[in-house]
């Protein structure tokens, strides 16, 4: 008796709904299940924590504004820190439809006659064929298969030198800068490895952030183009707040509920593809 008495009472103590907890008791326990799930959509979050639908959207709001969490598409995931980038043979073969739908995108803000600014990686790297097209363009980039691929063609070409990182076939450092800071340009295409709403653009290599900058401060009009994989991730040195891009364009593959949320917070940001 004693022992039937004991498990029918452990069955109902485990169907009962979890004790009322204050937010951000709430949010940690949210965090700590992040933790062990990697992502989880609202439904399962509404049921582990036994709250409504909108709580967890409030939840996950304020995790957010925090830089702990990040949207996605019907549910949540942690912030990524980003340690170090992916290699350029890496990169180079990864989301090629995500960066094609945003290059195409981008293309349409250069015109014929145009100066711009190609920064260092693959997505601005697959602008390249669209550019193409038109004529008496000037491009400057520090990036060097950009530069291969544009040098057999009839534009102006101009390469910011600077220390080479072998490893991203690129220019960093002071010396590209200061070249970069001697010469003006329509639009600056720039690139991220990890953006977020809170931290904005970063990077693992605080060689890269004085180059960003340069590009931003000649530029009439920057942009940046980052594929919605990246977004959520933070690393050490921060480059800007994407509040300071005239436009940010990524793909639809974005949360809707990040897109209205840094759209409310004044980023203009461009979803890309099919449906944006």
């Amino acid at each position: 008796m004693t022992a039937g008495g004991s498990s029918a009472g452990s069955e109902s103590a485990e169907n009962q709904p979890p004790l009322a907890l204050i937010p951000e008791q709430r949010r940690q326990r949210m965090v700590t299940l992040l933790e062990q799930d990697v992502v989880l959509s609202v439904r399962e979050l509404t049921t582990k924590l036994g709250v409504s639908h909108m709580t967890v959207r409030r939840d996950i709001a304020a995790l957010e504004a925090e830089g702990r969490a990040v949207s996605v598409t019907g549910g949540v995931r942690l912030a990524r820190h980003l340690h170090s980038e992916p290699s350029y043979e890496v990169k180079a073969v990864t989301h090629l439809d995500l960066k094609e739908a945003i290059a195409a995108e981008a293309a349409s803000r250069v015109s014929s006659g145009a100066a711009i600014y190609l920064d260092a990686g693959t997505t601005v790297a697959a602008l390249v064929p669209a550019l193409l097209t038109l004529t008496d363009l000037t491009v400057v980039t520090n990036d060097f298969t950009t530069l291969s691929l544009l040098m057999d063609h009839d534009l102006e070409l101009v390469h910011v030198g600077g220390h080479v990182e072998n490893r991203n076939r690129s220019s960093i450092g002071r010396l590209a800068a200061a070249t970069l800071r001697q010469i003006n340009v329509d639009v600056a295409f720039l690139s991220a490895s990890s953006w977020d709403g809170t931290r904005g653009v970063t990077t693992p290599s605080e060689s890269k952030v004085d180059v960003k900058h340069a590009a931003m401060e000649v530029a009439s009009t920057s942009i940046l183009l980052a594929d919605a994989t990246k977004y959520g991730t933070f690393a050490m040195h921060r480059v800007a707040p994407l509040t300071a891009f005239d436009e940010v364009i990524t793909d639809t593959g974005f949360s809707g509920d990040a897109a209205s949320q840094l759209r409310a917070g004044g980023v203009p940001l461009t979803l890309a593809g099919p449906e944006g």
